[in-house]
C-alpha cells in the first residue's frame, strides 16, 4: 500500500507541475500581444488625441477668460476670488492664444460681425488682445499652419452664440480634426449651461484662436500625465486580463477535480493540511492588496526592458523569460494550493471546522484554561455577542411592528443608515467589493425571505381571524402577535365586539317579541274572557241586584281593556317617535304634588307613607305637561302596586343648574330578582307571577316620555330597595315665552 501511495503521489505531483508549467507558458505566449497593446498605447498619435480631447473643457473656459481680459466685464480679482485658479491657466502656459475681431476688406469691424456667411478669403482679423507679438498674430491667423501641431479657432456671433469651431494642426488628420471639433462644440455648450465661469463675460462678435507647437504639446502631455502609459494600462489589455482569468479558472477546476482521480489525488499531503484562516488570508492578500499588481509590474518591466538590464524591448532575453516563467508558476501554484486546502471542507464536512481552524482551537484553549483571564474574555465576548444579537433582534422586531398610523421616518432612517454603513464597507474593497456584494446580496436575500415568511405567517393568522368572524364565530378570541397587522387586529376585535353586541341585542329583541305576543295575548284575553262570561251571565240573570253587579264588573273590565289598548297605542307611538310633543311652561314641583294628590286614594289603600322632599320655590321648565304627568303617575302607581305595605316611600327633587333630578325610593314587597336593564322594556313586570294588575307598560311608557324630552330614566336596586332616578334637562324657552315668564315673576 505504501509503494502504491507514493507512486500515486508522484503521478499527482507531476500532473500538477505540468499544469502549472502549461499555464505559465500560456501567459508567456500572450506577451507579444501585450507588447503590441503597450506600443499602441505609447504611440504619439494616441497620446496626442487623448491629451487634446482632455483640454476641450479648458479651452471652453478660456474663451470667457480671454474675452473678459479684453472687455473687462468682470474684475479679474473678483474672478480669482469666486472661481480660483482654473485648469486653463495651466494649458495657457503651453500655447499661444488671442482674441480677434472680424472685419471686411474695407476694415469695418462692426459690419463684419454679421457677415458670417462670407468666405475665408473675404475676412480679416484684427487683434484685440494686448501685448501680442506680430509674428505670433500672423502665425495664429495664417490660413494654413505648418508651425502649430494643434490650432483651434472659436467663432462667436454678435449675439454671443458660438457659430463654429475649426481645428487643424500638423499632427492631426482631417478625421481627427473633425472629431475634436465636435467634442469642443459639446464642451462649450456644457460650459454655457453650467453658468459657472461663463457668467463673467459673453464673447460677442469675436474669434478666439489657440495654437500649440509640437514641443509644447509633448511637454504638456508629459507634465499632465507623466506615467502614461503605465502598468495599470496593462490590466485593460485583453491578452493579459482574459488569459489570466481563463488560466486561473483552469487551475481552480483542476484543484477541485484532480482529487476525484485516485492516482492523481495529492490533497492528503501535509502542505495542504493547513488551518482554514491561512489560505483565506493568502487569497485576500493576493487579490485585495498591492500584491495583485506585482505580476503586472514584472510583466510591464519585462516588456519595456526596465526589469533587467539585459532585457530588450523587442523580445524577452533568457533571464527575463525564466523569471517570468517561474513567477507565473508561483502565482498559479499558490492559487492551486489555496483551493486544494479549502477543498477539504467538502471532504471533512463538520470535522474540518473543529480540526483545521485556528479560531476553534483558540476558543477551546480559552475554555480549557478556565482561569480568570480566560473567563473574563469569554464573558466579555459573550456579552458583546448578546448585545449585537439583541440590537439586531430589536431592529428586526421594529420592522415587523411598523405602525403605519404613526410616522415611520425614524425606522426607515435606521434601515437606510444600516444599509449605508454596509455599502461603505463594501466600497472599501475597491473593485474587489464585487465579492462583498455577493455576500451582502446573499445575506439580504436570506433576511428578506425570513421577513416575508414572518409576514406571511402573521397575515395567515389575521386571515384566519377574519374567516372565523365571517363564519359567525363571535366567541372565538382574536389573539396573537401579528406585527404589522396589530392595528387591524384591534379593529377586528372592535368589530367582533360590535357584532356580538348586535347579535345579543337581536336575540333579546326576538325573545321580547315572543314575550310581547304572549303577554299581550294574556293581558287582552283576561278582560275579554271576563266580559264574555259576564255578558252570558247577564243574559240569563233576572235578579236586578245581580245584573247591576255584573254590569259593574263589565264596566271595570271594559275600562281595564281600554287602558291596556291606550297604553299599547302610547308605547307604539313613543317607540316609533311618531308622537307630537306639546311643550309649555310647567311648574314641575306643583305637577308632582298634583300627581300625588290624584293618587292619594291608591297610596292609602296600599298603606304607604310618602315622604316628600321638594323645593319650596317654583321650578318652571319647558316640558310637555301631559307626558310629564304620565311619567310621574306611572312611577307612583307602580310604587303602590309593588311596594311593601306599611313602608315609607321617599320622593326627592333637586333643582340643579342645567337639569332637575327626581328620585323615588321604596321597599319592594317581593324579592327584586329581575334585570334592571330590562325592567323598562315593554310588557316586562317585576311581578313575574302576574298576581297584580298591570300591563307591564308603565315603566316603558315613562322611559319613552322621558327620553322624548331629552332626559334619562334609570332604574336601580339594592337588596329589596327599588329606586327610580329621573333627570330632565332645562331646555331653552322661546323668546316670547321667556318674556312672558319673566313678567309673571315680576
Amino acid at each position: 500500500m505504501d509503494i502504491r501511495s507514493k507512486n500515486s503521489r508522484k503521478a499527482g505531483i507531476i500532473a500538477v507541475v505540468l499544469l502549472l508549467a502549461f499555464c505559465a507558458l500560456s501567459m508567456l505566449r500572450s506577451y507579444p500581444e501585450m507588447s503590441a497593446f503597450l506600443e499602441s498605447e505609447e504611440s504619439d498619435e494616441t497620446m496626442y488625441m487623448e491629451g487634446l480631447y482632455s483640454i476641450g473643457n479648458d479651452l471652453a473656459e478660456g474663451n470667457y477668460i480671454l474675452y473678459n481680459e479684453y472687455a473687462k466685464e468682470t474684475d479679474p480679482g473678483q474672478v480669482l476670488d469666486e472661481f480660483g485658479q482654473r485648469p486653463f491657466d495651466l494649458v495657457r502656459k503651453y500655447m499661444d492664444c488671442a482674441v480677434f475681431a472680424e472685419e471686411d476688406a474695407g476694415g469695418d469691424a462692426e459690419t463684419a460681425e454679421t457677415s458670417e456667411g462670407s468666405g475665408e478669403q473675404d475676412r480679416e482679423l484684427s487683434v484685440l488682445t494686448e501685448n501680442l507679438a506680430e509674428d505670433t498674430q500672423e502665425l495664429l491667423t495664417a490660413p494654413e499652419t505648418d508651425h502649430y501641431a494643434f490650432r483651434a479657432e472659436y467663432r462667436f456671433s454678435g449675439d454671443g452664440m458660438l457659430s463654429g469651431v475649426q481645428v487643424d494642426g500638423t499632427v492631426l488628420s482631417p478625421e481627427d480634426a473633425y472629431n475634436l471639433e465636435n467634442n469642443y462644440i459639446r464642451e462649450t455648450e456644457i460650459e454655457e449651461d453650467n453658468y459657472g465661469i461663463s457668467s463673467i463675460s459673453v464673447p460677442a462678435g469675436v474669434t478666439v484662436i489657440y495654437g500649440m507647437t509640437k514641443e509644447n504639446l509633448d511637454a504638456y502631455i508629459k507634465a499632465t500625465d507623466p506615467m502614461y502609459p503605465d502598468i495599470y494600462s496593462l490590466s485593460s489589455s485583453g491578452a493579459y486580463r482574459d488569459t489570466l482569468e481563463v488560466l486561473g479558472l483552469l487551475v481552480i477546476a483542476a484543484a477541485l477535480l484532480l482529487p476525484l482521480i485516485r492516482r492523481l489525488d495529492i490533497s492528503c499531503m501535509k502542505m495542504f493540511a493547513v488551518p482554514f484562516e491561512i489560505p483565506v488570508l493568502v487569497l485576500f492578500l493576493c487579490f485585495c492588496s498591492d500584491l495583485y499588481f506585482l505580476p503586472m509590474q514584472v510583466v510591464y518591466g519585462s516588456l519595456t526592458g526596465s526589469l533587467l538590464p539585459t532585457a530588450s524591448t523587442g523580445g524577452l532575453e533568457l533571464p527575463a523569460m525564466l523569471l517570468n516563467f517561474f513567477m507565473w508558476m508561483l502565482v498559479f501554484g499558490v492559487l492551486f494550493w489555496a483551493v486544494t486546502s479549502l477543498r477539504a471542507i467538502v471532504r471533512m464536512k463538520g470535522a474540518y471546522w473543529r480540526e483545521r481552524t485556528l479560531t476553534y482551537r483558540l476558543i477551546c484553549r480559552i475554555r480549557n484554561r478556565g482561569d480568570e483571564y480566560g473567563g473574563t474574555m469569554t464573558k466579555k465576548a459573550g456579552g458583546a455577542f448578546r448585545k449585537v444579537k439583541s440590537f439586531i433582534s430589536r431592529q428586526y422586531d421594529a420592522l415587523l411592528h411598523l405602525d403605519f398610523q404613526d410616522k415611520t421616518n425614524r425606522t426607515i432612517l435606521k434601515v437606510v443608515v444600516i444599509n449605508f454603513l454596509l455599502l461603505c464597507v463594501v466600497c472599501a474593497f475597491w473593485y474587489y467589493g464585487i465579492f462583498a456584494l455577493i455576500v451582502y446580496s446573499v445575506i439580504l436575500f436570506l433576511f428578506l425571505r425570513k421577513y416575508t415568511k414572518d409576514l406571511q405567517e402573521k397575515y395567515k393568522m389575521l386571515l384566519k381571524s377574519t374567516n372565523q368572524l365571517a363564519d359567525g364565530h363571535l366567541d372565538v378570541p382574536i389573539e396573537g402577535d401579528i406585527g404589522l397587522f396589530n392595528p387591524i387586529q384591534e379593529e377586528l376585535k372592535k368589530i367582533q365586539k360590535g357584532f356580538k353586541k348586535a347579535v345579543d341585542e337581536e336575540v333579546k329583541n326576538e325573545r321580547m317579541k315572543t314575550e310581547l305576543v304572549t303577554n299581550v295575548s294574556h293581558d287582552l284575553r283576561t278582560p275579554l274572557t271576563a266580559i264574555i262570561t259576564y255578558t252570558d251571565l247577564l243574559k240569563n240573570e233576572e235578579d236586578e241586584d245581580k245584573r247591576k253587579e255584573y254590569i259593574e264588573v263589565l264596566e271595570k273590565k271594559s275600562l281595564r281593556l281600554k287602558v291596556l289598548i291606550e297604553d299599547l297605542f302610547e308605547i307604539s307611538k313613543a317607540a316609533s317617535r311618531n308622537i307630537v310633543m306639546h311643550y309649555m311652561k310647567v311648574d314641575i314641583v306643583n305637577l308632582l304634588k298634583e300627581v300625588g294628590l290624584e293618587n292619594d286614594g291608591k297610596i292609602r289603600d296600599a298603606n304607604l307613607e310618602f315622604r316628600w322632599k321638594l323645593p319650596e320655590q317654583k321650578v318652571v321648565m319647558y316640558l310637555d305637561s301631559q307626558k310629564t304627568y304620565r311619567i310621574f303617575e306611572n312611577l307612583i302607581v307602580n310604587i303602590t302596586k309593588y311596594a311593601m305595605p306599611h313602608s315609607r316611600v321617599y320622593i326627592e327633587m333637586k333643582d340643579q343648574e342645567n337639569s332637575v333630578h327626581i328620585s323615588m325610593k321604596n321597599v319592594s314587597a317581593a324579592e327584586l330578582d329581575f334585570d334592571v336593564d330590562e325592567i323598562t322594556d315593554r310588557f316586562v313586570r317585576g311581578d313575574s307571577s302576574r298576581n297584580t294588575e298591570g300591563s307591564g307598560l308603565g315603566l316603558a311608557i315613562a322611559k319613552s316620555f322621558v327620553e322624548l324630552q331629552h332626559g334619562t330614566l334609570k332604574i336601580s336596586t339594592e337588596a329589596d330597595l327599588f329606586k327610580a332616578d329621573i333627570v330632565l334637562p332645562k331646555m331653552d324657552m322661546p323668546e316670547e315665552e321667556m318674556t312672558e315668564h319673566n313678567s309673571s315673576i315680576l
